[in-house]
């Protein structure tokens, strides 16, 4: 049975509709402004106020809401941030790992939004391949569309709409986006940074995959891993 017939099999077998191809552009990002000052500084732009954030303080990963915004004398953007456990920070934009906008219609529920946000932080990468429903063989298959593609490139909304053929949610694209910065995930692919931010990510070569795939499958933690047995 060949690759492709394996993947039809899986994913009719699953009630999953075939591969369609996808959007590339990143859609996790808010920006707000960009504007210039009279002095000609211009400032960098930014997130809003309410947007719940992923991101590191003191190497150490944090769920946030973002509760003010201010811009240095230099333009660069400073939020003030209010962790899941009630906890402030003051962080530098390249401290944001991840944002997630707030729409006024999500206002209403934004404790449950949050709460579902630092679980998701939380999880570990067994339970965001269940919660997902993407094992390491959809993910391998993911790899071969994306790897045809002419930009080789694919984003955490891309892989949801891959798979499952359907939009991602908000907190599936944070869940995917996380599941994409794994190691099962790195075998396949790289990351993609924009002033170090990760927003995408690249198809390897089959040469790279196959030693990856061989360096990971080693590794004691791995062994019992599913990839390692396809």
């Amino acid at each position: 049975m060949t690759r492709y017939t394996t993947l039809a099999f899986i994913l009719c077998s699953s009630g999953i509709n075939a591969f369609i191809a996808p959007s590339r552009k990143p859609s996790f990002l808010t920006h707000v402004h960009m504007s210039k000052e009279s002095s000609d500084v211009v400032q960098q732009s930014s997130y809003a106020s309410g947007t719940i954030v992923e991101f590191t303080e003191k190497k150490r990963l944090h769920a946030g809401k973002i509760i003010g915004v201010q811009h240095k004398s230099n333009g660069a953007a400073r939020y003030d941030v209010e962790d899941h456990d009630g906890h402030k920070f003051s962080i530098l934009d390249k401290a944001v790992n991840y944002a997630m906008p707030i729409s006024a219609n999500e206002e209403r529920k934004i404790k449950q939004i949050f709460d579902e946000f630092a679980a998701a932080l939380d999880e570990p990468e067994m339970e965001l391949r269940r919660d997902l429903d993407i094992s390491a063989e959809l993910l391998e298959m993911a790899w071969e569309e994306t790897i045809e593609d002419e930009s080789h490139e694919l984003t955490a909304n891309n892989l949801v709409d891959l798979i499952h053929s359907h939009t991602a949610s908000k907190l599936e694209s944070y869940k995917a986006w996380r599941l994409l910065r794994t190691d099962m995930a790195h075998v396949f692919f790289k990351e993609i940074k924009d002033h170090g931010r990760v927003v995408a990510f690249k198809a390897k070569a089959q040469k790279a995959v196959d030693a990856a795939k061989k360096t990971f499958c080693t590794h004691p933690d791995h062994a019992e891993d599913d990839m390692c047995w396809v």
